[in-house]
């Protein structure tokens, strides 16, 4: 019920911005930097949705300042200025985000100052330790210290319990592993896998801008999305249970 709520919750103050820090290449950069690490699963989901929740926290208020600046008349950085610094500070803001969900983890795994700053320099970046630990609580204070947040793994499993509890009798652990697999899948192809979907709901290979907005709350839904990675996985696994495990879903 909880995660229900929060999930409801989630969708209601939704930001139209939303997704715009999932793209590819920055979930594949975390899922290699998390696997160098040897970080758990859900340190690296949380990665993911700590910096997509931080960026878009960081650029809604950078923008919003720059705005009244310009309309009290006061000299100001310009909003290209300051999507450069943004641009700037990304990869560090990234590792501040990949080490906050370590922490957040309990694995035994923590990623510590030293191991961090050897990864920027070996990027050819000159950040320090100072830097590291002022990245960690902008992005800390960014988020008002509300960083331990659900994500699609949380819901997975949550589900995968409820339906252990409601007799399903699939092996647990096969079926947890080829979840995890398809829920890396989404996360890398999410934009494909998202876009298919709303051409086919709509039957329209072009959607207007209003459908691709409307349908962001879909794309966001981490519940929706937990019902379709297990209900996936059971028919890989086992066609057979895959009405069984719809209706239990459902």
């Amino acid at each position: 019920i909880r995660l229900a709520t929060e999930n409801e919750r989630s969708l209601r103050q939704l930001s139209g911005h939303a997704g715009c820090f999932k793209e590819t290449q920055i979930v594949e950069f975390i899922f290699l930097l998390s696997e160098k690490w040897h970080l758990d699963q859900p340190a690296r989901y949380q990665a993911v949705e700590l910096l997509e929740r931080f960026m878009i926290r960081q650029v809604e208020e950078m923008h919003e300042s720059s705005k009244e600046n310009v309309e009290q008349g006061r000299g100001s950085s310009s909003w290209s200025s300051l999507k450069h610094q943004i641009y700037d500070t990304f990869v560090l803001r990234l590792v501040s985000c990949v080490q906050l969900a370590s922490k957040l983890s309990l694995h035994y795994n923590i990623v510590n100052s030293d191991r961090a700053v050897r990864f920027l320099q070996s990027l050819k970046y000159s950040y320090t330790k100072q830097d590291l630990l002022e990245s960690e609580l902008a992005v800390l204070k960014t988020l008002q210290f509300q960083i331990n947040v659900p994500t699609p793994l949380a819901y997975v499993e949550l589900l995968l319990e409820v339906l252990g509890h409601n007799g399903c009798l699939l092996p647990a652990q096969p079926l947890h592993q080829m979840c995890t697999q398809l829920l890396d899948f989404s996360y890398l192809t999410r934009d494909t896998i998202y876009d298919t979907l709303l051409k086919i709901a709509i039957e329209n290979a072009t959607p207007s801008k209003l459908q691709v907005a409307k349908f962001l709350i879909v794309k966001e839904d981490f519940m929706l999305l937990a019902v379709g990675i297990i209900s996936t996985s059971v028919f890989v696994l086992n066609p057979g249970h895959w009405k069984e495990v719809w209706s239990l879903l459902n």
